[in-house]
């Protein structure tokens, strides 16, 4: 058998049925093994950018890893962005990439480069995968391939590179004589894991404000249904991070909404006046402390559970934590449910009504934004989820697009929510819709994206209408990067270098290049009418491209200026107008 053959027959076996790639000389044996094996096919993008972040959203959409695949040199490299993503986010993803044949690698030579387009990709990679290899033998096919699918699920998963010289990919090699990778089973002690649940149980018991965070971790670790019934048990009021804010329905009776630097006054409020925070799934970034670390929650006890320890240790010495719990989310949600009947938790209606008080007081879409004349981000975002369906898949790509998506935005049941939130490069949201329309089946899919980010990976626009995915691109359309012409408001007196097209920047007519590609165009400039375009195009069959126009002084509201405590979550007031009510200094809550 073919090495390639061998390599494709093992993603086959691991339930991959779509590979995201670009051909090239050092790749063309796998795109050729590809094309003629059944049960998985190659899906041709216009970029190894946008290969590697469609196969990003293929895992996390389906579960499982995922698989990319490109040549040497150029095609490999233009693959970073998106395994980056996949690596900060905590995504197993499988890439593959061809390399120079063995005889042309520089080694120790000293020069920069024998091999055409040869470049060293393990050392590249090496710092943004958990496991980078360059396979030297080719009976070492199925150990390199065993190890990195290993490593790239295990624990807190991510992405991993294989490296295959072009000469070993054409090498006639026997399956049954390969050295497999064999896995040491750990022995499980959860004996320190059942001492800490019972610390929590009784920190529980203490609370009068408690507040539980919910971070990606459950998602990775497959713990939806047992937090679901520990809430249930708990009672308490729940904040969510933007990569769990769809995990429970908007009128969830335990849900307060999202909190940080780009959260809501009063998730924030919540969170700041608390008297016990339980963080689990969370890896708590600085968009969610806010800086410095020592004034979040500063009056609360603090229980964090996080797999990674290098993520609890981080936090020695800059906020005080009561109880570090080193666990997958699910082990320790299981180990506490196993204590139900120990949990009672403590009587806090006082503590409910404080927070459906501030809720009321500041809400996100206040009465004003609708009456305005020109679409209001927010007002979309809220037209959006009204008329979406239960079970929907939306991609968000960053800037003010993905924070007016995640302060506005009011999820139904089942509806999923995915962005990379954690590199949030431009440009995202496009290609990682193509690799959830293929994960399922091409269901439809809704996609969100600003300007600056569609420019990112505009050709692949071109690769939605080639299979006729049925994905629903809505372009918030404000003629510049408005998320960084916010920071310069708050730094630069205003001086919108390289953010505006008075600043430098140019786009075209998107309405006009959406139609050269065969897309329904449509447009939405006021908020008059704005749920029934909506509506037709989240019901128009195949492609659709919606333009909503969007006035270029718009501004998250509310943002955390960096450098202020997340308890002073003032807003940025370039429209006092219609703001002048809403800002909100921290209290000093009683509830006793």
């Amino acid at each position: 058998m073919k090495l390639s053959d061998y390599v494709v027959q093992f993603l086959v076996k691991l339930g991959i049925e779509h590979v995201f790639c670009i051909t090239g000389g050092a790749a063309a044996h796998f795109i050729d093994s590809l094309g003629k094996t059944p049960g998985i096919s190659y899906v041709c993008t216009a970029h190894e950018q946008a290969a590697a972040m469609a196969a990003d959203a293929y895992a996390r959409v389906t579960g499982r890893i995922g698989a990319a695949i490109a040549t040497s040199g150029p095609g490999a490299t233009n693959m970073l962005t998106g395994v980056c993503c996949a690596f900060y986010d905590s995504v197993p993803v499988l890439y593959i990439t061809g390399q120079v044949s063995t005889f042309r690698l520089r080694g120790t030579s000293g020069v920069r480069q024998l091999g055409f387009q040869e470049a060293d990709i393990v050392d590249i990679f090496r710092p943004a995968t958990k496991y980078a290899t360059l396979l030297n033998d080719p009976k070492k096919i199925r150990y390199e391939l065993e190890k990195a699918v290993h490593i790239a699920q295990e624990g807190r998963p991510g992405p991993v590179l294989v490296d295959i010289p072009d000469n070993l990919q054409r090498e006639m090699i026997s399956p049954e004589e390969l050295e497999p990778f064999y896995v040491e089973k750990k022995a499980e002690n959860p004996a320190h894991l059942q001492e800490q649940a019972c610390q929590s149980i009784e920190l529980f018991k203490q609370a009068r404000r408690p507040i539980v965070i919910l971070g990606w971790g459950i998602r990775l670790a497959h713990a939806e249904e047992e937090i679901r019934r520990l809430l249930d048990i708990l009672g308490f009021p729940v904040v969510l991070t933007w990569g769990v804010r769809d995990l429970l329905p908007a009128d969830h009776p335990l849900l307060v909404g999202s909190f940080g630097t780009h959260g809501s006054r009063y998730g924030n409020l919540a969170v700041q006046n608390a008297d016990l925070i339980f963080s689990i799934g969370s890896r708590l970034d600085t968009h969610h402390t806010g800086s410095p670390p020592n004034t979040f929650a500063r009056e609360a006890r603090k229980i964090i559970v996080d797999i990674d320890p290098c993520e609890l240790r981080k936090f020695d010495g800059s906020m005080p934590v009561d109880l570090s719990i080193q666990a997958d989310a699910k082990t320790f949600c299981a180990i506490l449910l196993a204590h139900r009947e120990q949990i009672k938790s403590p009587d806090i209606p006082a503590w409910r009504k404080t927070i459906t008080a501030w809720q009321e007081k500041y809400p996100i879409c206040p009465p004003q934004y609708a009456q305005e004349r020109d679409v209001n981000p927010y007002i979309f975002f809220e037209a959006l989820s009204q008329e979406s369906a239960e079970g929907d898949v939306l991609f968000a790509d960053t800037g003010c697009a993905l924070a007016w998506m995640m302060q506005a935005y009011k999820f139904k049941r089942n509806q999923r929510l995915f962005s990379a939130f954690n590199y949030t490069p431009m440009g995202y949201s496009l290609p990682a819709s193509i690799g959830a329309s293929f994960a399922l089946n091409k269901q439809r899919v809704i996609c969100t994206s600003g300007d600056g980010g569609l420019q990112m990976n505009l050709q692949e626009l071109v690769t939605i209408i080639r299979h006729e995915l049925p994905i629903k691109i809505f372009l918030m359309n404000n003629c510049g990067y408005s998320m960084i012409q916010q920071t310069q408001d708050q730094w630069l007196d205003s001086r919108y270098e390289a953010s505006t097209i008075d600043g430098g920047l140019a786009f075209p007519d998107f309405e006009k290049v959406a139609a050269s590609y065969g897309y329904k165009v449509l447009s939405i400039k006021s908020n008059n009418g704005i749920n029934d375009l909506v509506r037709e195009a989240l019901d128009s069959p195949g492609p659709v491209f919606c333009n909503v126009e969007i006035k270029a002084e718009h501004r998250v509201i509310p943002q955390v200026k960096f450098g202020r405590p997340i308890e002073d979550p003032e807003p940025y007031l370039e429209r006092k107008e219609f703001l002048e009510n809403m800002i909100v200094k921290p209290l000093n809550v009683s509830l006793e």
